[in-house]
Formats: structure tokens, sequence, C-alpha cells
């Protein structure tokens, strides 16, 4: 299923770890345009879903435009959301959308047979089936709910996520 909410999982991991320097909102942007392809693919009743998309080089191309629109988007959804927040430079965005795109293929590697993550340099997913699905699926919601224990426990403990280093 195209858009699975198991990424996010990851993404909230990332976020607990980066807090200002890293955007959840650019991350599950890129989550979204990485799964346009399998979503086209499904329609039209391709046999390969996940093609160059999922491919370290369309990572790369999918997180340089997810970065681009990102920083704009988030910005603008935030403030007319009227969430408060720190400033989105475009090093957070573009580093949060490459987080998001690299790390959308290795957790698709692990379970659909038609990937090649390595094309157009090398044929093959040798992630496949590393884990199970479901421990997969498992890890990716545990992933999440440590992300979250985390942001809320800074900010009720802290009130606030740690100082930038300088």
């Amino acid at each position: 299923m195209p858009f699975t909410p198991f990424h996010l999982g990851a993404g909230a991991v990332f976020k607990a770890i980066g807090g200002s320097r890293f955007s959840f909102m650019v991350f599950g942007g890129s989550q979204v345009l990485m799964d346009i392809e399998p979503l086209v693919g499904i329609i039209q009743g391709h046999a390969i879903l996940h093609g160059p998309s999922h491919t370290l080089l369309g990572a790369l191309v999918i997180g340089l435009v997810s970065g681009a629109i990102g920083r704009p988007a988030s910005e603008i959804a935030l403030r007319q959301l009227k969430i408060e927040h720190h400033p989105l430079t475009w090093t957070v965005a573009f580093s949060s959308a490459f987080i998001g795109t690299f790390s959308h293929v290795g957790l698709d590697a692990v379970m659909h047979r038609d990937m090649n993550p390595l094309w157009p340099f090398a044929a093959g997913n040798g992630l496949l089936g590393i884990i199970s699905v479901g421990w997969l699926h498992m890890l990716c919601l545990i992933s999440g709910l440590l992300g979250a224990l985390i942001i809320g426990g800074r900010k009720y403990f802290l009130g606030s996520e740690p100082a930038k280093r300088p």
C-alpha cells in the first residue's frame, strides 16, 4: 500500500534526536513523494510498482524536489495553523528530505521483491527479507512510540528541546 504510515516511526525518532535540526513535515512529504510511482503503478495495473523512484538515485532526485518544495510548503502550513516552530532553514529542509527518501528506500527494500535499490549500478535487492515484514512494521511502530515518548518527555520535563550546540 502506498503512503504507509509506518515510515513515520523512523521520522519520529529522527525528530526526537534532531529537534529543530530536523523537519518532520518535510520528512513526511518526502515519504508521500516517494510513493507516487507505486500509486500510479497500482492504478494502471503494473506488475512492477517500485521502479526508479525506489532506488538510491531516485531517492536523491526526489530528496532534492522534496527539500525545495518542503521548506516553503511547511512554513506556510505551520504559519496558517498558527503552530510555533523554529525557523526552517534550507539545510534542515534538505537534510530532512534526504533522510526521508533514503530511509524510505531502505525500509521498502526489506519487504518489496520488485525493488533494485542500487539500480543502475547493480541489480538485485540484498535487503529483501533480512527481517520479516511483521518485525519491520513492529520496529517502525516502536520507533514512532519511542520518538513520541522522547519528544513528549522533553517537553514535559524540560519545557522545550535541548539548546542548540554552537
